[in-house]
């Protein structure tokens, strides 16, 4: 018994240390951001400010990727005049703290309109803490992500982005939890993008072969995000 539990022990932590790790460059956009873009470390969080800041969003990392990967997209997000706010989780599973969020959106009083987000795990997580406290945010943006809550008689707004060339997100699942979202929910699929192309972390286990670069889809993804939470 006590091999048994011993080499359980060790299977689940190669497990949780088997991460994606942020890349040089997006270790770099946390040390010198853009112009513009204050970056601040707080410990469970970094956020991303513009000097003016139209909106707030609170981003949820994909499962077992670091999240400082995605601060290329967080400061995509801040160049649109958006604050982000990239959440850490143990283990880089957000599973395992889904109610992160709690107290964030008090911590910035003068930003009154609020969306969740997240990419792949971190989206699903994201909807999961959306589903209970709906009255508190606009809306939700999933990127190669699906809602297993149902939340689609709720008034949130709903933007879903995932690449052309995914080949992690299970197509299957999604379109069964298409009904978990409000009718009024848009879709965006990046012509030629795949599932790690929203963050910067290299290439990621059965993925698909992307057709444009990391900041490409980057970009795109922070312009869609841009029209959808400031119309």
């Amino acid at each position: 018994m006590l091999i048994f539990i011993a080499v359980v022990m060790s299977v689940c932590a190669v497990y949780v240390m088997d991460d994606y790790d942020a890349s040089d460059e997006a270790l770099a956009v946390i040390s010198y951001p853009a112009s513009g873009i204050t970056v601040t470390d707080k410990g469970e969080y970094i956020v991303f400010s513009p000097q003016e800041a139209k909106c707030g969003i609170i981003f949820y990392p994909g499962g077992k990727v670091e999240a400082e990967s995605y601060a290329p997209l967080m400061e995509a997000f801040a160049g649109e005049g958006i604050m982000s706010v990239l959440v850490r989780m143990p283990f880089n599973l957000a599973v395992l703290d889904v109610k992160a969020a709690d107290g964030i959106a008090d911590e910035y009083a003068g930003i009154e309109n609020w969306y969740m987000a997240g990419h792949s795990l971190g989206g699903s997580m994201a909807a999961a803490y959306i589903s209970e406290h709906a009255d508190e945010f606009d809306g939700l943006i999933l990127l190669g992500s699906y809602s297993t809550e149902d939340i689609s008689g709720s008034s949130l707004k709903v933007l879903s982005i995932y690449g052309e060339n995914d080949g992690v997100m299970n197509v299957e699942k999604y379109k069964e939890c298409i009904q978990n979202l409000p009718d009024t929910y848009e879709e965006v699929i990046i012509e030629g993008g795949n599932h790690a192309y929203f963050g910067s972390y290299g290439i990621q286990d059965g993925d698909g072969s992307a057709q444009i670069s990391v900041s490409d889809q980057i970009y795109f993804a922070a312009e869609k995000i841009k029209e959808f939470v400031l119309k």
